[in-house]
């Protein structure tokens, strides 16, 4: 009884170590970086309809006998790219060295195409595949671009073929990762040329660069300058404003002074000149009254006087006028009474001032004789004849009576300086003469 327990226990103990072997190699475990796949049935995926199955992550149990497993590695491959004397745009031919980073993908549809042409290849088939695809796609590219745009922006260029490289890729079931150009280089020297054209384009933008940081600092200093030269003129500006109202201040202040002291002087000028003015007009008054009483009252008493004495005289003169005029109207009467010799005694009468008068223009004359001629008038009678008759029957009458011919004499007189004329009174009338 014991013995058949021992042999049912190593029985069972042997069919639990068969049953893990068993379970052992037919229990697949798949890793996050790899795809089991289990060949041998039909299996649908969608509409897509294949004799295999994919497990990725996870486990899964092999039916012996009729399914088959493959592992595939979904890990980065790199790949060193190396193109030499591939022509670009403009016929300059460059070597071009990059890294790829290329694997397999994990989802579907795209690992479809992985398996129908990688499975059961190595890596480095894989790897040689996409190698020169990645090469293929890098000449196609090159020939599009010119060494200027592929050597100034490697980023774009690599961008550019990774768009052109990854649908190609894709077709073949490979994923491209990543894409680095790491150097662009010619051998005919095309590059260095447009290097040292960009370092000399680098450094004359450096220089101008420069120039024109110095100049703007040579600006900035200038301003600076220019600045506090103009705060050194407004403070000189507001400085002498200052002192311009200062004096202003002051010459008001003193202008004020001076106004005033003018104004005082002229005021003092101003009564002296009308105290003046009062004294010169009490002088006035002074002379006025001295005037009136020393020239004015004795010129008035004087005046009064002679008025007086003009009204005496002419009373006198109007009498004797009269009185005259009675005379004379006796003397007419007695004269017309008389005939022609009374009017020869007027003429006499009448004749000797007028030669007294005229003698006395002469000068002092002597009279010794004195002849009267007597004229005829036109009809036998005695007339007085024409004027020039008359006056020379004068003058032969007194040059007969006195011997002095006033012909001559008025001559000589008047050939002579005319000597002052001394008027005197007229002598009182002679009385009537006889005739001879």
């Amino acid at each position: 009884m014991g013995a058949a327990i021992l042999v049912l226990l190593g029985v069972a103990f042997v069919a639990i170590v068969a049953m893990l072997l068993v379970v052992r190699n037919m229990l697949y475990v798949c890793q996050p970086n790899e795809v089991l796949v289990f060949s041998g049935r039909p299996h649908q995926h969608g509409h897509l309809v294949t004799h295999y199955r994919i497990v990725k992550g996870g486990r899964a149990i092999k039916i012996p006998l009729i399914e088959v497993v493959d592992r595939v590695d979904l890990t980065n491959m790199i790949i060193e790219i190396t193109v030499k004397n591939a022509y670009s745009k403009g016929g300059i031919p460059l070597n071009v060295q990059g890294v790829a980073n290329i694997k397999i993908p994990g989802e579907m549809p795209l690992i479809h195409n992985a398996l129908e042409r990688f499975l059961g290849r190595s890596r480095e088939d894989i790897m040689r595949v996409g190698r020169e695809t990645l090469e293929g796609n890098l000449r196609g590219v090159l020939a599009g671009l010119t060494p200027e745009e592929v050597n100034r922006d490697k980023e774009a260029f690599a961008a550019k073929l990774t768009e052109e490289a990854g649908h190609d890729l894709e077709k073949i079931g490979l994923v491209l990762d990543t894409l680095n150009i790491q150097n662009v280089s010619d051998e005919v020297g095309y590059l260095d040329a447009i290097g040292r054209m960009r370092s000399a384009a680098i450094r004359r933008d450096a220089q101008v660069a420069e120039a024109e940081a110095q100049a703007d600092a040579s600006e900035v200093k200038f301003q600076n300058f220019m600045k506090g030269e103009l705060a050194k003129l407004h403070a000189a500006i507001t400085v002498a404003r200052k002192e311009n109202e200062r004096r202003i201040a002051d010459a008001t202040s003193k202008r004020e002074a001076m106004i005033a002291e003018q104004r005082a002087e002229v005021q003092a000028l101003l009564a002296q000149s009308q105290a003046e003015v009062r004294m010169q007009e009490a002088r006035i008054e002074q002379t006025r009254l001295r005037l009136q009483a020393d020239v004015i009252r004795p010129a008035e008493a004087q005046r009064d006087q002679a008025i007086a004495r003009a009204k005496a005289d002419a009373v006198k003169i109007v009498e004797q006028g009269k009185a005259t005029a009675e005379v004379l109207r006796d003397l007419a009467t007695s004269y017309r009474g008389q005939g022609a010799s009374g009017r020869d005694v007027l003429l006499m009468q009448k004749l000797v001032p007028v030669l007294e008068q005229v003698s006395g223009t002469i000068g002092r004359l002597r009279v010794d004789r004195l002849t009267v001629l007597g004229g005829q008038d036109g009809d036998g009678g005695n007339g007085g004849g024409s004027l020039a008759g008359r006056l020379v029957g004068a003058n032969e009458q007194i040059k007969a009576a006195t011997g002095v011919d006033l012909t001559q004499a008025l001559r000589e007189r008047v050939g002579q300086d005319a000597a002052p004329v001394r008027r005197s009174a007229p002598p009182p009338p002679f009385p009537p003469a006889e005739a001879e």
